[in-house]
């Protein structure tokens, strides 16, 4: 893990800003999602991309019974069955 310097507060309703730069390097947009994790004693948070529950592939995915699949993973399935 890399250190920025950069430091914020929380605000009352625990809320942080996200820095321009660090937005603009992580192409960050106004509304992108974002996923928290924590490990021990650290909160990690990454740009959330919808990933397929098997590979965890972000591209070619499709929606089956509310679940994330790519392509490439269905056509396995269908080989298997």
């Amino acid at each position: 893990m890399k250190s920025t310097g950069v430091v914020r507060k929380v605000d009352e309703l625990g809320r942080i800003v996200l820095p321009i730069e660090i937005r603009n390097v992580l192409d960050i947009k106004p509304k992108d999602a974002i996923e928290i994790f924590t490990d021990n004693d650290k909160i990690v948070l990454k740009k959330y991309q919808p990933a397929c529950i098997f590979c965890n592939d972000v591209d070619n995915i499709v929606y089956f019974n509310g679940k994330r699949v790519c392509s490439s993973c269905i056509e396995k399935l269908k080989e298997q069955f």
